[in-house]
């Protein structure tokens, strides 16, 4: 064996010795090919598995938590819901618009894997500075994968985040979640069972483009220009229509329950799905490769084992209903070829022919379940003590508050217009709000429960540069918040943990801090954490992105007969600002903005923010605002700026003393939007609930009116708005 072979696979020597230890004997090329892969750090979760187990995954509602395809809860009236999030973050670098697509077509059959019907997409985006040709260039392509995919695909696009910062110069960041729903009965598990019983390969052919794919690029950072550029085969090209057959297939094949278990070929492609589904369900597996349809002449083995090409599936089948399986792919136009066979060895063995030459043979857990746990050194950052007394109070206010105002407004229309976020005729609420909201139908009968969910995700990289830990605990909340905000009341959490190099001590001393951040989190608003994603060695020619972790919180509304309130006012409205004085600028927009990136955060207040997420709540339940937003972004300012804008209606705001108080992200906040006439009811309910709450302002005539700071037009505002993104990428008609 080539001494050198298993380090240009990525591995170590220390994990060939245990390889070697495994198998009492030296890996041949497949079989090392096979473990190079499955060890990677995309699939094997090496680095951060230790640090994932404190995260809180049982709840009363989970039906499936991490370690399948997806995460499933239980919503009642025989529905469930699976959810899942995962990141495409350097094939999108590499090939944007084949990165993006084959990331949403992915992320869609994780869904369906697990028996559901896919029904929405989000997509959190996290690109390099706008001013960086090659990240507008990269966001472009982005932006047209994900709408050039999802849209034929027919699924829709129902909200997201896009957001520009130097941090991610280099390094862009394409999380995706799915959403998808399903009759309890019809919940299935990707794991082989049966001795005897055929593993079935559905779908698209097999070729070298994706070999290695993210399991080789998400395990490595980016260098210069032409070592990307060598990257680029192995970057997946997608075909949402294929896709979109083998989802109908799929389900059909289980709503007829010929299909024991399934598993989508995504990272580590057939090493992993014929691996995986052997070794959950205790078995072994004999892979005839030379079984396997093939697009490209002349594939090794290890090529076919290890490529990520797109729109496939394994599906385990009992020999008697193989036919009928064969006939519904052929409905559908689907190939569909025996490669396997299950079987009691618990050996994962790799066959020319099933009566032929033996190519490779391993223990199908050792690729699964006996990878390398590294138990990575930390370290907190060296100047940690300066930096925390280096606070952005300290900065000079602006001179003209109002262009600070306007370099942080931008509406994400440029992206959100090449989405559908209107297939199924499903959705209530869709991009731009608090949150997105949708129809909460029974997916056998289409009938309208009369309910609906919401869907949320959110990510703050300032906050968690400052504070991992507290940075993340307040990326929950917010989620939290975002659901009050339509009246929703939260049911889960999937997380994409998107952080540097894990070799670099500090980089995993702000992912532990990260995981025990979210933990406290939701362990505080009792919300399980059914799934995730973890993306490391997100760097650029040595330089790690700040970390940012993106959550994905659904949560359910008991009656959905009417539309919950947006982002609006009426003119003669109150305004009212919910929670707590605003504290600070560190981590902020603004601070950030003006080259501060040090401070340090409070601890988030979790019983001041329960009350705040229960008033919210009810205040919606009970039609009591006319509108409301959470204050994040751009803190105050931009929050009511944004009301202005999509009311087109002004307002004058009063006790807003300075510039500290104008953009402050401090958490637990919602501006209202209230009725003279509820005033008093709704003051009421906030003294029921001891939340802090205080009438700054009157929503009225054209102008966007603070005292003492700033008076601007409303219409000036909605240019800023509306042209500063589809400007800079020249009005959105520039395709990946």
């Amino acid at each position: 064996m080539d001494d050198q072979l298993h380090r240009s696979l990525g591995l170590t020597d220390d994990e060939l010795a245990k390889i070697i230890e495994i198998l009492g004997r030296d890996p041949n090329h497949l079989e090392l090919a096979m473990y190079s892969v499955m060890w990677s750090e995309h699939c094997s979760y090496k680095s951060s598995r230790i640090h994932l187990k404190r995260l809180p995954t049982e709840g009363k509602n989970v039906l499936v938590g991490p370690g399948e395809n997806a995460g499933v809860i239980d919503v009642g009236d025989g529905i469930a819901i699976a959810l899942r999030i995962e990141s495409h973050n350097h094939p999108s670098y590499i090939e944007p618009y084949q990165g993006a697509a084959t990331g949403v077509g992915g992320i869609i059959r994780d869904i369906f894997t697990m028996g559901a019907r896919p029904i929405a997409i989000m997509d959190p985006l996290r690109f390099g500075p706008l001013e960086d040709a090659r990240s507008r260039w990269v966001a472009e392509g982005v932006v047209s994968g994900i709408s050039g995919y999802g849209n034929s695909v027919g699924v829709p696009n129902v909200g997201g985040e896009i957001v520009f910062d130097e941090t991610y110069k280099g390094n862009p960041l394409v999380n995706v979640l799915c959403v998808g729903i399903l009759p309890k009965e019809r919940l299935v598990l990707g794991q082989a069972s049966g001795i005897g019983n055929l593993a079935v390969l559905l779908g698209s052919t097999t070729g070298r483009d994706g070999i290695g794919g993210v399991s080789v690029l998400a395990s490595a950072g980016f260098g210069d220009e032409e070592e990307d550029a060598e990257k680029r085969p192995s970057v997946q090209v997608g075909d949402p229509f294929e896709e979109k057959r083998l989802i109908e297939a799929c389900l059909e094949l289980l709503d007829e329950g010929l299909v024991v278990g399934i598993q989508d070929l995504g990272g580590a492609g057939l090493a992993c799905a014929a691996s995986e589904t052997a070794s959950r369900g205790g078995v072994g597996m004999d892979f005839n490769v030379s079984a396997v349809p093939q697009r490209e002449s002349g594939m090794q083995p290890f090529e076919i084992m290890t490529s990520e090409s797109q729109e496939r599936m394994l599906a385990i089948v009992e020999p008697e209903n193989l036919e009928q399986v064969f006939a519904i792919c052929n409905k559908w136009e689907i190939r569909s070829s025996v490669v396997g066979k299950v079987t009691p060895s618990g050996a994962l063995r790799i066959v020319d022919d099933f009566d032929g030459e033996v190519l490779g043979e391993v223990p199908a857990a050792s690729l699964h379940e006996d990878a390398p746990l590294y138990e990575r050194p930390i370290s907190e950052p060296d100047d940690m003590d300066t930096a925390i007394t280096d606070q952005a109070t300290t900065l000079s206010g602006p001179e003209k508050i109002e262009d600070d105002l306007f370099d942080l407004l931008m509406s994400p229309q440029w992206a959100t217009s090449q989405y559908d976020s209107q297939l199924f005729l499903n959705t209530v609420v869709g991009p731009g709000s608090n949150a997105a909201v949708l129809r909460l139908k029974h997916p056998t009968s289409g009938e309208d429960t009369g309910r609906g969910m919401a869907l949320t995700t959110d990510g703050n990289h300032r906050w968690c540069a400052i504070n991992p830990r507290i940075g993340s605990a307040m990326t929950v909340a917010e989620s939290v918040l975002n659901l009050a905000c339509v009246g929703a009341v939260p049911q889960a959490l999937v997380n994409c943990l998107n952080f540097g190099n894990p070799e670099n001590p500090v980089v995993m001393w702000q992912l532990s801090e990260a995981v025990d951040g979210m933990a406290e989190a939701c362990n505080a608003f009792d919300l399980p954490v059914v799934g995730g994603n973890v993306s490391l060695y997100n760097e650029s020619q040595g330089t790690n992105i700040d970390p940012t972790p993106i959550v994905g919180v659904i949560g359910l509304i008991n009656d959905l007969s009417k539309a919950p309130p947006g982002l609006t006012w009426n003119d003669g409205d109150r305004i009212i600002l919910l929670g707590p004085e605003a504290n600070g600028l560190n981590g902020s927009a603004w601070a950030f903005m003006k080259g501060h990136r040090r401070g340090s955060l409070d601890p988030i207040d979790f019983d001041l923010h329960k009350r705040v997420c229960a008033l919210t709540r009810d205040l919606v339940t009970k039609e009591l605002v006319t509108g409301l937003h959470d204050i994040s972004t751009g803190g105050l300012g931009v929050s009511a700026a944004e009301m202005a804008i999509n009311s087109g209606v002004g307002c004058t705001l009063a006790r807003t003393p300075d510039h500290i108080a104008f953009f402050s992200e401090s958490p637990s906040r919602v501006i209202l939007a209230v009725n003279p006439e509820l005033l008093t009811e709704v003051e009421q309910l906030a003294a029921e609930y001891d939340v802090p709450h205080e009438r700054i302002g009157l929503a009225h005539g054209e102008i966007f009116t603070v005292k003492n700071l700033l008076t601007v037009p409303v219409k000036d505002l909605q240019e800023k708005w509306d042209n500063r993104l589809s400007d800079a990428l020249d009005g959105g008609t520039t395709q990946g």
